[in-house]
Protein backbone atom coordinates (compact mmCIF):
# COMPACT_ATOMS: atom_id res chain seq x y z
CA UNK A 1 0.00 0.00 0.00
CA UNK A 2 1.36 3.43 -0.93
CA UNK A 3 1.79 6.21 1.63
CA UNK A 4 -1.07 8.18 0.09
CA UNK A 5 -3.35 5.14 -0.05
CA UNK A 6 -2.67 4.46 3.61
CA UNK A 7 -3.52 8.06 4.57
CA UNK A 8 -6.68 8.07 2.44
CA UNK A 9 -7.88 4.76 3.90
CA UNK A 10 -7.15 5.82 7.47
CA UNK A 11 -9.02 9.11 7.00
CA UNK A 12 -11.96 7.16 5.59
CA UNK A 13 -11.98 4.84 8.61
CA UNK A 14 -12.38 7.92 10.82
CA UNK A 15 -15.87 8.66 9.50
CA UNK A 16 -18.79 7.70 11.76
CA UNK A 17 -21.02 5.42 9.72
CA UNK A 18 -24.06 3.16 9.65
CA UNK A 19 -25.51 1.93 12.94
CA UNK A 20 -23.34 4.18 15.12
CA UNK A 21 -24.41 7.25 13.16
CA UNK A 22 -28.04 6.16 13.42
CA UNK A 23 -27.65 5.64 17.16
CA UNK A 24 -26.22 9.14 17.61
CA UNK A 25 -28.99 10.65 15.45
CA UNK A 26 -31.62 8.88 17.56
CA UNK A 27 -30.04 10.16 20.79
CA UNK A 28 -30.04 13.72 19.45
CA UNK A 29 -33.65 13.43 18.33
CA UNK A 30 -34.67 12.08 21.76
CA UNK A 31 -32.78 14.91 23.47
CA UNK A 32 -34.54 17.46 21.27
CA UNK A 33 -37.97 16.08 22.21
CA UNK A 34 -37.17 15.96 25.93
CA UNK A 35 -35.82 19.52 25.92
CA UNK A 36 -38.96 20.82 24.21
CA UNK A 37 -41.17 18.89 26.61
CA UNK A 38 -39.25 20.07 29.68
CA UNK A 39 -38.68 23.74 28.82
CA UNK A 40 -41.62 24.45 26.53
CA UNK A 41 -41.69 28.00 25.18
CA UNK A 42 -38.53 28.91 27.11
CA UNK A 43 -36.59 27.29 24.27
CA UNK A 44 -36.46 28.88 20.82
CA UNK A 45 -34.41 26.24 19.06
CA UNK A 46 -32.13 23.20 19.45
CA UNK A 47 -29.20 23.18 17.00
CA UNK A 48 -26.43 20.68 16.27
CA UNK A 49 -23.07 22.33 15.62
CA UNK A 50 -19.36 21.72 15.86
CA UNK A 51 -17.28 18.92 14.36
CA UNK A 52 -20.25 16.54 14.17
CA UNK A 53 -22.11 18.72 11.68
CA UNK A 54 -18.88 19.49 9.78
CA UNK A 55 -18.04 15.81 9.33
CA UNK A 56 -14.72 16.13 11.13
CA UNK A 57 -15.64 14.40 14.39
CA UNK A 58 -13.54 11.33 15.21
CA UNK A 59 -15.18 8.04 16.24
CA UNK A 60 -14.68 7.17 19.87
CA UNK A 61 -12.25 4.37 19.03
CA UNK A 62 -9.93 7.13 17.79
CA UNK A 63 -10.90 9.76 20.34
CA UNK A 64 -12.38 8.69 23.67
CA UNK A 65 -13.24 12.35 24.35
CA UNK A 66 -15.25 12.72 21.16
CA UNK A 67 -18.50 14.64 21.68
CA UNK A 68 -21.44 16.19 19.86
CA UNK A 69 -22.18 19.86 20.54
CA UNK A 70 -25.83 20.81 20.96
CA UNK A 71 -26.80 24.48 21.19
CA UNK A 72 -29.98 25.12 23.17
CA UNK A 73 -31.28 28.58 22.28
CA UNK A 74 -33.20 30.13 25.18
CA UNK A 75 -35.42 33.14 25.54
CA UNK A 76 -33.57 35.60 27.75
CA UNK A 77 -36.01 38.40 28.40
CA UNK A 78 -34.51 39.02 31.85
CA UNK A 79 -30.89 39.17 30.68
CA UNK A 80 -29.71 36.19 32.72
CA UNK A 81 -26.03 35.26 32.91
CA UNK A 82 -24.84 31.94 31.46
CA UNK A 83 -24.72 30.14 34.81
CA UNK A 84 -28.50 30.45 35.17
CA UNK A 85 -29.01 28.46 31.98
CA UNK A 86 -26.22 26.03 32.80
CA UNK A 87 -27.94 25.26 36.11
CA UNK A 88 -31.27 24.73 34.34
CA UNK A 89 -29.72 22.41 31.76
CA UNK A 90 -27.94 20.40 34.44
CA UNK A 91 -31.19 19.97 36.37
CA UNK A 92 -32.95 18.89 33.17
CA UNK A 93 -30.26 16.33 32.31
CA UNK A 94 -30.18 14.89 35.82
CA UNK A 95 -33.95 14.46 35.80
CA UNK A 96 -34.41 13.15 32.25
CA UNK A 97 -31.21 11.06 32.15
CA UNK A 98 -31.05 9.82 35.72
CA UNK A 99 -28.87 6.81 34.90
CA UNK A 100 -26.31 8.80 32.87
CA UNK A 101 -23.31 10.78 34.03
CA UNK A 102 -24.08 14.52 34.05
CA UNK A 103 -21.68 17.28 35.02
CA UNK A 104 -20.68 20.86 34.27
CA UNK A 105 -17.50 21.33 32.28
CA UNK A 106 -17.25 25.08 31.89
CA UNK A 107 -18.93 26.44 29.97
CA UNK A 108 -21.14 23.46 29.03
CA UNK A 109 -23.20 20.70 30.58
CA UNK A 110 -21.89 17.27 29.63
CA UNK A 111 -24.25 14.34 29.23
CA UNK A 112 -22.38 11.04 28.87
CA UNK A 113 -24.33 8.27 27.16
CA UNK A 114 -23.04 4.77 26.43
CA UNK A 115 -22.10 5.51 22.82
CA UNK A 116 -21.50 9.26 22.72
CA UNK A 117 -20.95 12.30 24.89
CA UNK A 118 -23.28 15.27 24.34
CA UNK A 119 -22.19 18.78 25.29
CA UNK A 120 -25.19 20.99 25.99
CA UNK A 121 -24.41 24.63 25.28
CA UNK A 122 -26.94 27.30 26.31
CA UNK A 123 -27.28 30.11 23.80
CA UNK A 124 -29.15 33.34 23.21
CA UNK A 125 -29.97 34.66 19.77
CA UNK A 126 -28.53 38.14 19.28
CA UNK A 127 -30.13 39.57 16.14
CA UNK A 128 -33.64 38.76 14.96
CA UNK A 129 -32.64 39.51 11.34
CA UNK A 130 -29.89 36.89 11.25
CA UNK A 131 -29.96 33.16 11.91
CA UNK A 132 -26.25 32.91 12.67
CA UNK A 133 -25.40 35.27 15.54
CA UNK A 134 -25.58 33.77 19.01
CA UNK A 135 -24.22 34.37 22.46
CA UNK A 136 -22.80 31.26 24.10
CA UNK A 137 -21.06 31.11 27.50
CA UNK A 138 -17.51 32.41 27.63
CA UNK A 139 -17.55 31.54 31.31
CA UNK A 140 -20.23 31.30 33.99
CA UNK A 141 -20.87 35.06 34.05
CA UNK A 142 -20.22 36.40 30.53
CA UNK A 143 -21.20 35.66 26.95
CA UNK A 144 -19.23 35.16 23.75
CA UNK A 145 -20.51 35.84 20.23
CA UNK A 146 -20.37 32.89 17.83
CA UNK A 147 -21.41 32.20 14.24
CA UNK A 148 -21.42 28.41 13.85
CA UNK A 149 -22.85 28.34 10.32
CA UNK A 150 -20.20 30.78 9.07
CA UNK A 151 -17.38 28.45 10.08
CA UNK A 152 -19.20 25.39 8.76
CA UNK A 153 -19.61 27.13 5.40
CA UNK A 154 -15.94 28.14 5.37
CA UNK A 155 -14.82 24.55 5.90
CA UNK A 156 -17.25 23.23 3.27
CA UNK A 157 -15.99 25.77 0.72
CA UNK A 158 -12.35 24.99 1.53
CA UNK A 159 -13.05 21.26 1.19
CA UNK A 160 -14.73 21.67 -2.20
CA UNK A 161 -11.90 23.86 -3.49
CA UNK A 162 -9.39 21.15 -2.61
CA UNK A 163 -10.94 18.04 -4.19
CA UNK A 164 -12.65 17.07 -0.89
CA UNK A 165 -9.32 16.46 0.80
CA UNK A 166 -9.59 19.04 3.61
CA UNK A 167 -12.07 17.19 5.84
CA UNK A 168 -10.02 13.97 5.69
CA UNK A 169 -6.87 16.00 6.40
CA UNK A 170 -8.53 17.62 9.42
CA UNK A 171 -9.44 14.20 10.79
CA UNK A 172 -5.87 12.97 10.31
CA UNK A 173 -4.39 16.06 11.98
CA UNK A 174 -6.76 15.67 14.92
CA UNK A 175 -5.67 12.04 15.22
CA UNK A 176 -2.01 13.10 15.18
CA UNK A 177 -2.77 15.75 17.81
CA UNK A 178 -4.12 13.04 20.11
CA UNK A 179 -1.54 10.28 19.66
CA UNK A 180 1.66 12.21 18.96
CA UNK A 181 0.99 15.76 20.17
CA UNK A 182 -0.69 14.73 23.44
CA UNK A 183 -3.68 17.02 22.75
CA UNK A 184 -1.38 20.02 23.01
CA UNK A 185 -3.45 21.94 20.44
CA UNK A 186 -7.12 22.85 20.74
CA UNK A 187 -9.14 20.77 18.26
CA UNK A 188 -11.37 23.66 17.18
CA UNK A 189 -8.38 25.94 16.57
CA UNK A 190 -6.77 23.27 14.39
CA UNK A 191 -9.87 23.05 12.20
CA UNK A 192 -10.30 26.80 12.06
CA UNK A 193 -6.70 27.51 11.08
CA UNK A 194 -6.67 24.83 8.39
CA UNK A 195 -9.97 26.07 6.90
CA UNK A 196 -8.78 29.68 6.90
CA UNK A 197 -5.28 29.11 5.55
CA UNK A 198 -5.73 26.23 3.09
CA UNK A 199 -8.57 27.52 0.94
CA UNK A 200 -6.39 27.63 -2.17
CA UNK A 201 -3.96 24.83 -1.36
CA UNK A 202 -4.87 23.02 -4.58
CA UNK A 203 -2.39 25.34 -6.32
CA UNK A 204 0.51 23.69 -4.47
CA UNK A 205 -0.88 20.37 -3.21
CA UNK A 206 -2.20 17.27 -4.93
CA UNK A 207 -1.48 14.22 -2.78
CA UNK A 208 -2.61 13.54 0.79
CA UNK A 209 0.98 13.78 1.95
CA UNK A 210 1.27 17.25 0.33
CA UNK A 211 -1.84 18.42 2.15
CA UNK A 212 -0.78 16.87 5.44
CA UNK A 213 2.61 18.59 5.39
CA UNK A 214 1.04 21.95 4.57
CA UNK A 215 -1.56 21.50 7.31
CA UNK A 216 1.19 20.79 9.82
CA UNK A 217 2.96 23.99 8.77
CA UNK A 218 -0.29 25.93 9.09
CA UNK A 219 -0.87 24.83 12.70
CA UNK A 220 2.72 25.46 13.76
CA UNK A 221 1.69 28.33 16.06
CA UNK A 222 -0.71 26.06 17.93
CA UNK A 223 1.63 23.22 18.68
CA UNK A 224 5.14 22.05 19.51
CA UNK A 225 7.48 22.94 16.63
CA UNK A 226 9.64 19.94 17.49
CA UNK A 227 6.71 17.52 17.14
CA UNK A 228 5.60 19.13 13.89
CA UNK A 229 9.12 18.96 12.45
CA UNK A 230 9.39 15.34 13.57
CA UNK A 231 6.08 14.47 11.87
CA UNK A 232 7.12 16.16 8.61
CA UNK A 233 10.54 14.47 8.62
CA UNK A 234 8.90 11.06 9.10
CA UNK A 235 6.45 11.72 6.26
CA UNK A 236 9.36 12.69 4.00
CA UNK A 237 11.27 9.58 5.07
CA UNK A 238 8.24 7.41 4.25
CA UNK A 239 7.94 9.01 0.81
CA UNK A 240 11.66 8.51 0.14
CA UNK A 241 11.48 4.86 1.18
CA UNK A 242 8.53 4.38 -1.13
CA UNK A 243 10.39 6.04 -4.06
CA UNK A 244 13.39 3.76 -3.42
CA UNK A 245 11.19 0.67 -3.69
CA UNK A 246 10.63 -0.16 -0.02
CA UNK A 247 6.81 0.03 0.36
CA UNK A 248 6.62 -1.95 3.60
CA UNK A 249 9.25 0.20 5.28
CA UNK A 250 7.44 3.30 3.98
CA UNK A 251 4.15 2.14 5.49
CA UNK A 252 5.86 1.33 8.78
CA UNK A 253 7.33 4.86 8.88
CA UNK A 254 4.07 6.68 8.10
CA UNK A 255 2.34 4.66 10.84
CA UNK A 256 4.66 6.31 13.35
CA UNK A 257 2.90 9.59 12.55
CA UNK A 258 -0.61 8.27 11.93
CA UNK A 259 -1.02 4.87 13.58
CA UNK A 260 -4.08 2.76 12.91
CA UNK A 261 -6.27 1.19 15.55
Amino acid sequence: MSVDSYLANLASEMVIRDSKKESISLSISTLHSRLKEYFGKDIIDVIKFGSYTRGTILPRRYDDKSDVDIMIVFNNDYDYKPQTFLDRLKKFAQQKYSTSYVYQSNPTIVLELNHIKLELVPAVKIYSWSDDYYNIPYNSSSWLVTRPKAFDNLLVECNKNNLNKIKPIVRLIKHWNIVNNYRDADSYQLEKKIAEEMKYSYFSCSSYSDYIKQALQVIRLYSSEYRIDLAISRIDKALNLEAEGYPYSAESEIKKVFPGI
